[in-house]
């Protein structure tokens, strides 16, 4: 009997890996209940793709390596940038309700692209009304096997090497081994792992030390992109002023009613957003504070074109409409993750990762605006094509029978999560320096030593060290202490086996950026 296809993971590029793989057999484990706790979910502002007649995917993927700062895979970039219409298409003939103007596609500009360039959905919903017309096309897919509620505890290694499928926990909390030809991972970011974030709480990196404990290498873990518009109300997880309101006119300003980014970058507002992040981080932090003025780019109309963030506004008591939005960056999305070619493959045979928890380096150091859904169903079809196209061959055999689903990765105690989640926003957020972040490795090893190796706190370890061995600044990775870029940008990888042991600061980066 041929074994199915695992996937891991139930955001957009889940979902749109599994329906392509057709007839492949497929089992799906969605984490959380099939339509929750998926970031896909939460996407307000599009799709990116070069779907205009004055664009092209020549300057898609130009502006995707220029706001990368310089550790763009050019290779990457044109794949998305080549795939991304394509996929917005096909979508749409599914039913995804993207707007149109008559027969032209209804497009937003957002920050560091230079064309109107985003598919969007009633203004702010795009996240929400492509995950609605996914889910209903993999429930009537026969070739889905969809086990609602099931999470991944741990991968299961097979022989030479390989991956064999993954342990899983129901939802009645039993251990089940769910053997597979072909594992991909699908599991989203760490923005979980910060105690401010516009992600679910949930994404905390495990796909990260999953992979890492296979032998996966892990790239890039120290970009963390902050967004800079989350509305600043103490909300857990911090509701996003999508990035269209500032595409649209909406500018910043202090609580005196300065406009601050134009004297900061020359484009302001729609100034890349790690230039954005730090101009409004330093703002509040100085006690000068960071708004979002909208009453006069969106006034009135606030309820029908962004329902999403005005309704979100309107239950932390502000009206958008005449008031200003307060606004602080917080962790939105991880541009490193497991290294993988632009198709998806990492370096562990039968293990595949596809969308925000793989690093194919297309977003480099600072992810281009929209980027990340057309990402997600980019590398979905990548995968689902070079596995629909390769001949079958013999499964792996697994090497950890079921037993050993008692030596699964221990769990981090709820209040323990809360301390690393108030560490990593306060020491490896939008700037970071060498004594923070040796105060944080500290922490996080005596946690170790007092927990467990749990999931959270290897993804958390391997974004300190990284963070720590970078001793320059580039994207969305500061170091005060160290502020300006090296001359030649080069990647940081990783392994389970650098972090044991190992001075963070002799960590090398080993691969130059192409």
């Amino acid at each position: 009997m041929t074994r199915p296809v695992l996937i891991i993971g139930a955001g957009i590029a889940g979902l749109w890996a599994a329906l392509k793989l057709a007839p492949r057999k497929v089992v799906l484990l969605t984490g959380s209940p099939l339509g929750e706790g998926a970031a896909s979910s939460w996407a307000q502002g599009g799709v990116s793709a070069a779907l205009a007649e004055d664009d092209s995917p020549g300057l898609h993927a130009r502006d995707t390596i220029e706001a990368g700062a310089g550790l763009v895979d050019a290779g990457a970039a044109h794949a998305l940038a080549r795939g991304a219409a394509q996929q917005v298409r096909e979508l749409a003939a599914l039913g995804a309700p993207f707007e149109r103007e008559g027969e032209a596609w209804s497009l937003s500009r957002e920050a560091a692209h230079s064309r109107h360039r985003v598919a969007r959905v009633t203004g702010d919903g795009a996240g929400a009304a492509i995950m609605q017309t996914l889910i209903a096309a993999v429930r009537e897919a026969a070739h889905v096997e969809i086990r609602d509620g099931w999470a991944a505890a741990a991968l299961i290694p097979g022989d030479k090497g390989a991956c064999a499928g993954a342990f899983a926990r129901s939802p009645d909390g039993e251990i089940h081994e769910v053997l597979a030809a072909d594992t991909i991972l699908a599991m989203g970011g760490a923005g979980g792992l910060f105690a401010l974030t516009t992600t679910p709480a949930g994404a905390q990196g495990q796909a990260m030390a999953m992979g890492a404990r296979l032998g996966a290498e892990i790239q890039d873990p120290e970009f963390i992109q902050f967004h800079p518009t989350a509305l600043n109300a103490g909300l857990d997880p911090a509701p996003l002023c999508t990035e269209a309101l500032r595409g649209e006119g909406a500018t910043l300003i202090d609580r005196s009613g300065h406009r601050f980014m134009k004297a900061i970058h020359r484009d302001a507002e729609l100034a890349p957003r790690d230039v954005v992040a730090r101009a409004v981080h330093r703002h509040n932090l100085a006690g000068r504070h960071a708004l979002l003025d909208c009453s006069s780019a969106i006034g009135d109309a606030f309820p029908v074109r962004f329902p999403a963030v005005f309704a979100a506004c309107m239950s932390a008591g502000i009206d958008p409409r005449i008031e200003p939005i307060p606004v602080a960056p917080t962790a939105h999305y991880h541009m490193g993750g497991v290294a993988t070619d632009i198709d998806g493959q990492t370096s562990i045979p039968g293990l595949w990762a596809i969308g925000e928890c793989a690093s194919t380096g297309l977003h480099g150091a600072n992810r281009l605006a929209s980027n990340s859904l057309a990402e997600g169903l980019v590398s979905a079809a990548r995968v689902a094509k070079v596995l629909g196209e390769a001949p079958l061959r013999p499964a792996a055999r697994a090497t950890s029978p079921a037993s050993q689903g008692g030596h699964l990765p221990p769990a981090l105690p709820p209040l323990a999560l809360t301390r690393l989640r108030q560490a990593m926003s306060r020491y490896c957020g939008v700037e970071r320096s060498g004594a923070g972040l040796d105060e944080l490795s500290n922490m996080i090893a005596d946690m170790i030593a007092r927990h467990g190796e749990a999931d959270a706190l290897i993804a958390a370890r391997f974004i300190t060290a990284g963070a720590l061995a970078r001793t320059e600044s580039r994207g969305g990775h500061f170091r005060t202490d160290f502020p300006q870029a090296d001359a030649v940008a080069q990647h940081t990888r990783l392994s389970l086996a650098d972090l044991a042991g190992t001075n963070p600061h002799a960590l090398a980066h080993t691969a130059p950026a192409e």
